[in-house]
């Protein structure tokens, strides 16, 4: 068992919001006592073929938060994702908040701004975020004290941020019919993420899961939802008790037949920088595509 400060007394509401183009949820979770609330893994739309940004999905969170009176305390990122861009700052430039995400994001950083070529101007401490989290470290939404789990292994920022009975669960699982992450992004790594899992794992068995992406495996209804029971018992990667061998061995042959997620070259840029849009000398906003680099 784990000395994480649960609470399975307490239970958020949860309101999910889909982004289809990149199979991402995004959360709205509130306190009911208070009606504070946290945003977690917003997306900004991009049309990459035209080189634009839109804001449908953000606008759609922006809305609800408004149309229930909730207070926006929290923009949460589990980790610097690498299939969708971020919408944090223009969240919070909408309704406040603090953008948080994994103290180990200056690993992140520092790995991919060396790929893009940064240069000394961007600086690899995370001080484009307002909260750096490290493991156990707890945080209030309204009445409601949430923590984070470290979980790294896709990435070396992944957290599971736990909200009473709700965990937010980023790319450490999918649904049990999806498994789990890759774990062949540079600083990911097989053997860490089965570790981060088993941490997951020994939450209570009723904890509510949250997934951040669902494919919908085998043609069934996109699904968001699960316990850590269900994970034990069912997920076809690491359920059923299989070993940390068993999973690296099937990670370190799966992972190579993977392709490139279609928007990693955006979302990384953008994440690493908060959700920020890197801009020229003239202040305009641009994207480096290195060649040959992933």
């Amino acid at each position: 068992m784990n000395n994480y400060p649960v609470s399975m007394d307490t239970r958020p509401d949860v309101k999910a919001f889909f982004d289809e183009d990149t199979n991402t949820f995004s959360y709205v979770v509130s306190d009911p006592e208070t009606a504070a609330c946290a945003v977690i893994d917003c997306v900004l739309n991009l049309d990459y073929a035209a080189g634009r940004i839109s804001h449908e999905g953000a606008d759609a969170i922006i809305d609800d938060i408004r149309a229930r009176g909730l207070k926006l305390e929290w923009i949460i990122e589990t980790h610097v994702h690498a299939d969708h861009l971020s919408a944090a700052p223009y969240i919070q430039g909408a309704l406040g908040g603090l953008i948080g995400i994994g103290d180990r994001i200056s690993d992140v950083q520092t790995t991919f701004g060396a790929f893009f070529h940064e240069g000394d101007s961007f600086p690899c401490d995370g001080s484009q975020f307002d909260r750096l989290f490290a493991d156990g470290d707890t945080y209030m939404i309204g009445s409601m004290q949430a923590f984070a789990i470290h979980t790294p292994g896709h990435t070396p920022a992944c957290m599971v941020h736990v909200i009473g009975d709700a965990a937010f669960v980023g790319d450490t699982l999918f649904m049990p019919d999806g498994g789990s992450a890759r774990a062949d992004f540079p600083g990911g790594d097989a053997g860490t993420l089965y570790d981060s899992i088993q941490k997951l794992l020994s939450l209570p068995d009723a904890m509510r899961l949250f997934m951040c992406h669902d494919y919908g495996p085998g043609g069934r209804e996109i699904a968001f939802e699960t316990t850590v029971g269900d994970e034990k018992r069912a997920n076809i990667h690491v359920g059923g008790g299989r070993s940390r061998a068993e999973f690296v061995a099937f990670r370190s042959e799966r992972d190579p037949q993977l392709g490139m997620p279609r928007l990693i070259i955006p979302s990384l840029q953008v994440n690493m920088r908060g959700g920020h849009i890197p801009t020229d000398d003239d202040g305009n906003m641009v994207l480096t595509v290195p060649i040959n680099g992933l």
